[in-house]
């Protein structure tokens, strides 16, 4: 559907940790070959379920390297964005001569109030800087975290003025009626992160999902992709996503991917995220989407 990596449905990959707090690239490698046979079209490396912004540059440097020679790049997309311009050019450059797909963004996050205009002048600084690395660039909607919303208008702007280089959008607030505004973006690739709006994606011209529940729902987001207008898919989709979202997201996700592959290190979490609490496991087993 789209030049710049893949469409359809992309799992937001947890990132497994070693005791010491390090990326585990054997266990990666592991869940990204179970996802990419299981119904995944392409995984999102290194964005806010996989951690990123826990993991030194240099750490997420290592394991971009290590499982690019594992796995197609081209079906990867990898958060590269980080509050200074500099550290976000150098995992940017990183990225194209791995071969990703593409690189997914976030805004310059510390400074709150910022304007349009200060927003394209980073990226507009990180497009030159990248001029001789041109990979295709998507935006990293999450307000809920980063405290910045693109505009629609600032959207429109920087996919007008860099064609081939800003091609599209994660959008993670959940905002359907915005994610659909963006899509009407001419060529503009936009992904909201719930695999339930995959039974909208024709209707309101998403690319696909780009999710963390994707991690144990890949099958059924699969199907759903190929068949969104099977809407008791679409309600078993629901609820398996708002069952594990009933816990704190990320440390339920790696949970879960812990009981898939009966092995608890993939529980692991960096702080200030911390593990689950007895409770939230036991409920979180007695999902039958689950097992």
């Amino acid at each position: 559907m789209h030049d710049h990596g893949p469409g359809g449905v992309i799992a937001a990959i947890v990132t497994p940790v070693t005791a010491d707090g390090t990326p585990d690239a054997a266990r990666f490698l592991r869940h990204a070959r179970w996802l990419l046979a299981n119904g995944a079209d392409g995984l999102n490396v290194l964005g806010t379920t996989g951690e990123a912004t826990s993991f030194s540059a240099a750490q997420r440097r290592t394991l971009m390297t290590e499982i690019a020679k594992e796995l197609d790049p081209s079906r990867l997309m990898v958060g590269t964005g980080c509050p200074d311009l500099a550290t976000t050019t150098e995992l940017t450059r990183h990225a194209h001569d791995l071969g990703f797909g593409a690189a997914l963004v976030l805004p310059p996050y510390y400074y709150k109030g910022v304007t349009d205009d200060g927003l394209y002048a980073y990226f507009a600084s990180l497009v030159e800087a990248t001029a001789d690395r041109p990979i295709p660039i998507l935006l990293y909607n999450f307000p809920q975290m980063t405290g910045i919303r693109f505009s629609p208008s600032l959207a429109a702007r920087l996919s007008s003025d860099f064609p081939g280089r800003i091609v599209g959008a994660k959008d993670s607030s959940g905002d359907l009626d915005y994610a659909a505004e963006l899509a009407k973006i001419d060529g503009f690739a936009v992904y909201p992160s719930d695999e339930t709006a995959l039974a909208l994606a024709s209707e309101k011209g998403f690319a696909g999902c780009i999710s963390a529940t994707v991690n144990l729902s890949a099958p059924l987001a699969a199907r759903l992709w190929r068949d969104p207008s099977d809407t008791a898919l679409r309600e078993t989709v629901r609820s398996s996503r708002a069952a594990i979202s009933a816990a704190p997201l990320i440390p339920a996700v790696k949970q879960l991917v812990a009981k898939l592959h009966g092995d608890t290190a993939f529980a692991r979490v960096l702080p200030p995220l911390a593990p689950l609490s007895q409770a939230d496991i036991d409920q979180l087993t007695a999902l039958p989407e689950a097992s």
